[in-house]
């Protein structure tokens, strides 16, 4: 986890107690979901197995962990989870280059937020080697802080990530609004008591108490996000 937190300005928007937002990287900010599993299915092609698309909707937006663990069993391969997780990264890495594609509106959003001096964290499920080579497409000023999946006990969809991110930027989670696109990293972020605006990638997410679903990040501001915190709950 690294940081670079300022004193949390308590101030809001009259009617707000909106004090942090937390934004999901993959599939969310950045547009890597599919990145993922066209890596997992030349890794297992490599492998002499060919992955089932259906597989797809499981391991999406999950840890390195669940997913890799999931097709491991799935096909029967010959080989273990440390191996294949580095496999994964390595072939991510080749294939996001210099450059990634940035969700529409993530650059707006983002821009936005650091504009404002909204205490802004990234919580990703991908390992630190990755938040920080993406970080460099994303702009790593706009985020006070960073949340890997290998640097917490227990990462999405468990709420540890959003528990230690919150903390972090010394905020309380229930004033906090999460961005995420997938289930599982839904539910970690309402396991930790937090707002969460759904942007769904691969596979759809229904509204629900404290969740909100959108089309895109385009229909996210900042009046949006405070508009989801108006009173401590």
């Amino acid at each position: 986890m690294t940081s670079t937190v300022p004193a949390l300005d308590t101030r809001t928007a009259e009617g707000s107690a909106l004090q942090a937002v937390l934004l999901d990287m993959d599939g969310t900010l950045v547009d890597t979901e599919g990145f993922w599993w066209d890596v997992e299915v030349e890794v297992f092609a490599s492998l002499g197995h060919t992955l089932d698309d259906s597989w797809r909707h499981v391991v999406v937006g999950g840890p390195m962990t669940r997913s890799a663990g999931f097709l491991i069993e799935a096909t029967g391969a010959g080989i273990g989870l440390a191996e294949l997780s580095v496999l994964l990264n390595d072939g991510f890495e080749r294939r996001i280059g210099r450059n990634l594609p940035l969700m529409p509106g993530a650059a707006r959003l983002l821009a936005e937020l650091t504009a404002h001096d909204i205490p802004t964290a990234l919580v990703s499920a991908s390992h630190r080697r990755i938040i920080d080579r993406v970080l460099k497409s994303l702009g790593p000023h706009h985020f006070a802080l960073t949340v890997a999946g290998d640097e917490v006990p227990r990462t999405k969809p468990h709420p540890d990530p959003y528990l230690a991110a919150a903390s972090g930027l010394g905020a309380d989670p229930v004033r906090c609004a999460v961005v995420e696109d997938t289930a599982t990293g839904v539910a970690a972020a309402e396991s930790a008591g937090c707002h969460v605006v759904a942007v769904p990638s691969v596979a759809p997410i229904t509204p629900a108490a404290r969740r909100t679903v959108v089309g895109s990040l385009e229909e996210v501001d900042l009046p949006f996000l405070r508009g989801l915190v108006t009173h401590v709950s």
